[in-house]
């Protein structure tokens, strides 16, 4: 009997892998590609200083809040259908926030932008795991992909400081629009059409409603809490009412003959454990970028351009870690690659904890930042494998959707977090009369060393995910979440 030949190892194959990685590199790359532009986007539109965080935030709330839904949406009406959905309107809130001449115009097309990744991202990653079967195919696209993932945050801080001192802060957004033309193209090309998997008539509207407007309450509170205080009764109500949403979202899912979010999915072994991984994960490590960018550009006076180049030994180290990982999975599984990178990750913030005001980026930045690039290469890649494992095709878009999910909701709580911790320090010793880079430096200091706390953590949490090595499923009674089919 002739062996079948492996989906990657066909031109086909590898074109579908660049594709799908190009779509995650786009919507990761514009959670960050816009950082460096902020203060001339605030010069010229006349932001305040406090609306200038929603050019930021606003792709992060809707990006997360709507995030299970577009995995979802995937699964029910067609991956191909709802990817090329968000890739539009991706493409046209680019375009309008490249052109806009009010601070009010690029908000709302910021959130636009959000809602468009929330498509893109899900309907691409299900794609991915469902086209490349489990096993060594998978676990070389997946490592294709974290890599990719874990490097998109850094080369957007690089690319945003090029086009904003080039050709200027609006590149930044029209960069975009051509790009997914050409994305566009390439999925009716490569990706083959699907008929809709359930009857409109049969969508659960009332899950939809309360789980997105509790991810998007719950992004907005993590967003806003660093402003209005963890103790303001705005943010408790804020996080109460996020809370009593999802609740009342589970209980639906419970009692709907077609639930948004089938609960079964969690039954599958080690599911939950590896996007709880993910969201404590992604809270230590995606402000990193945020306070190094800061201490860069505002205590050792870099430039956009500076600053943005510091990362490129980074964004190869994560590149290289993610490839090595891919391949040791084969060998000791996602496990032992979780927890090595979290603890290698944890070590390398820690150092960075230790930045002071004069610093160099040889002796001070280069080793910490390069130790960080090792752990967060090999844990992204295995955590998203783990997260991704032993998931029957039809549920597949709401895996991606839950780990992606996960990651930005991290990031957002994340930010939150460490910003109160920076800020706290920071304005005690502005109180004590501190010169100012002293003071920024400390509270730098205090957040990157509580991110490497956080980072250790997962390392704890990740002995809970299942240790997948990429065999290939075997078709067994005791598998009841895998075989259960799409209730439509």
């Amino acid at each position: 009997m002739l062996r079948q030949q492996s989906f990657l190892a066909t031109r086909r194959g590898k074109y579908t892998l660049a594709l799908l990685c190009a779509i995650a590199f786009l919507d990761f790359i514009d959670a960050s590609i816009v950082n460096i532009a902020l203060p001339d986007i605030r010069k010229d539109l006349k932001f305040s200083v406090q609306d200038l965080q929603w050019v930021l935030s606003g792709y992060l709330l809707t990006y997360g809040g709507f995030m299970l839904l577009g995995g979802r949406a995937a699964d029910l009406l067609g991956r191909r259908r709802v990817l090329v959905t968000g890739t539009v309107v991706f493409a046209t809130s680019s375009l309008v926030g490249g052109l806009s001449g009010s601070a009010g115009v690029l908000v709302g097309a910021r959130l636009a932008q959000g809602f468009g990744a929330a498509l893109m991202l899900p309907a691409a990653l299900s794609l991915l795991t469902t086209s490349f079967k489990e096993g060594p195919d998978r676990y070389k696209a997946l490592g294709v992909w974290g890599g990719v993932a874990g490097l998109a945050s850094a080369a957007g801080v690089f690319l945003g400081g090029v086009l904003t001192e080039g050709p200027g802060w609006r590149w930044v957004l029209f960069v975009n629009p051509p790009i997914a033309v050409a994305l566009l193209g390439a999925i009716f090309w490569l990706i083959p059409g699907e008929q809709r998997r359930a009857p409109l008539a049969n969508f659960d509207v009332m899950g939809t409603v309360l789980v997105t407007s509790g991810m998007l309450l719950l992004v907005y509170a993590l967003v806003k809490a660093p402003d209005q205080g963890w103790g303001d009764a705005r943010t408790i109500a804020q996080l109460v009412g996020a809370g009593v949403l999802l609740v009342a979202f589970l209980a639906n899912e419970q009692r709907s003959r077609n639930p948004l979010i089938p609960l079964s999915i969690f039954r599958i072994r080690g599911l939950a454990a590896a996007d709880a991984t993910m969201l404590i994960a992604a809270a230590g490590v995606i402000s990193m970028f945020f306070f190094l960018t800061l201490y860069m550009q505002n205590v050792l006076r870099y430039s956009p351009l500076k600053t943005g180049a510091a990362y490129l030994p980074f964004t190869a180290g994560v590149a290289v870690s993610a490839g090595i990982a891919s391949q040791l999975m084969a060998k000791i599984g996602t496990r032992p690659l979780i927890v090595a990178g979290a603890v290698i990750g944890a070590g390398g913030l820690f150092d960075l904890s230790r930045i002071p005001v004069d610093g160099s980026y040889i002796t001070d930045l280069f080793p910490g930042m390069m130790i960080v690039s090792v752990g967060l290469g090999a844990m992204f890649v295995a955590v998203t494998t783990a997260a991704n494992a032993g998931v029957p095709a039809d549920k597949a878009g709401l895996a991606a959707a839950l780990v992606n999910a996960s990651q930005q909701v991290g990031g957002a709580l994340g930010l939150a977090i460490f910003t109160a911790i920076a800020t706290a320090r920071t304005n005690h010793l502005f109180a004590a009369h501190a010169a100012p880079a002293h003071a920024l430096t400390a509270g730098f200091q205090r957040a990157l060393l509580a991110e490497a706390f956080f980072v250790l953590a997962t390392a704890v949490i990740a002995l809970r995910t299942s240790n997948t090595r990429g065999e290939a499923p075997q078709e067994t009674a005791d598998e009841p979440a895998a075989a259960e089919p799409v209730q439509v």
